[in-house]
């Protein structure tokens, strides 16, 4: 079964073919980073009309790598929640014209449940049930994934996601946009320990996370030493905040995999490319004897190609829409409603 996929959910214009979940035909990627740098993170307005702009091409793009007419794509896909508004509308509003002029099913995807199943393409073998960390710009969740369209969400963000975070603290030491790899790169000649700064903890028992509280502690430390005139080492800096967020990811997880029985791990979304944070949670997840899946990068960042491996699982378990599909800022992962 081919699957045509589109993916509008931010600032990556995707689309992708797919066929039977994890036999990846086609993966178009058209990103607008370099044009949001201008103004720090992404501006929702103004990547809506990029969208616009770059859609049609990057489908039939998609459609022309696969070596495909859309003709022989048996069904439909589009990520309709959750994520920037105008953005999504754009893809669901192209992927709603696609299907009714083709006569092709179409099948509604939840955002979290793509870069989930994004570890399926990376490695076919992989069954749940399994416990994942979704860790984005956008998102900080902890999913215990009983079978392939059968989530239960464990811990969520309470203010700040962690690749969110990411963007505030290197926006303020200058270190560009986006913030996870700006991070990663100036950590590296830092020093983690140079400063403690704080691990939030929910209180007993708590596996949510809050990481408005480490950014704003960093905000605080650079103030202090603009104030007194001293040298600010955003390399130190850098290092000790990533060490701070990528503590309290690998903690979580592990703890609610032992909560909950489960000898297997999964990482993704965006940050789940940050190298320490992957070194970090394989190194306690062996000692612990669990198993360990990530996808490749390209396959962390919004893709499609996620989009089309998800939808062939939904639609396996009968999940479609009709033309009155609509877009949604924000959607429940465990019962998404269409």
């Amino acid at each position: 079964m081919k699957i045509l996929a589109i993916e509008s959910s931010c600032d990556e214009t995707a689309a992708a073919v797919v066929e039977d979940g994890t036999n990846v035909l086609s993966n178009v990627i058209n990103t607008q980073i370099e044009l949001h740098k201008l103004y720090g993170g992404v501006v929702p307005e103004i990547a809506s009309r990029k969208h616009i702009e770059n859609i049609s091409a990057v489908v039939d793009k998609a459609l022309d790598d696969a070596g495909v007419a859309l003709e022989e794509i048996d069904a439909v896909a589009v990520t309709y929640a959750p994520g920037l508004i105008g953005a999504l509308l754009v893809g669901v509003s192209y992927a709603k014209g696609l299907s009714f002029a083709a006569s092709k099913p179409l099948i509604p995807v939840h955002h979290i449940r793509g870069h989930i199943c994004a570890n399926y393409i990376e490695t076919p073998s992989l069954e749940p049930p399994f416990v994942c960390l979704v860790a984005s710009g956008g998102h900080s969740n902890i999913v215990h994934v009983k079978s392939r369209t059968d989530y239960e969400v464990i811990a969520s963000t309470n203010d700040d996601a962690a690749g969110e975070a990411f963007d505030k603290v290197s926006r303020v030491l200058g270190l560009g946009y986006p913030g996870g790899p700006a991070i990663q790169k100036a950590a590296e000649s830092g020093n983690s320990e140079a400063v403690r700064f704080p691990r939030v903890n929910m209180g007993e028992g708590g596996l949510d996370f809050s990481f408005s509280g480490v950014k704003t502690a960093v905000l605080n430390y650079i103030h202090n030493l603009e104030q007194r005139g001293e040298e600010i080492n955003k390399n130190d800096i850098a290092a000790s905040f990533q060490q701070a967020v990528i503590d309290v990811l690998s903690d979580h997880l592990i703890t609610a995999a032992e909560e909950r029985s489960v000898k297997t791990l999964a990482l993704a979304g965006g940050v789940a490319s940050n190298l320490p944070l992957r070194e970090l949670i394989q190194k306690k997840a062996l000692s612990r004897g669990f198993e360990l899946y990530y996808p490749r990068p390209l396959l962390c960042t919004d893709n499609a190609a996620m989009i089309g491996c998800a939808a062939y699982y939904e639609y396996l378990a009968g999940r479609r829409a009709d033309l009155s599909l609509n877009a949604y800022a924000n959607m429940d992962i465990e019962n998404p409603i269409v």
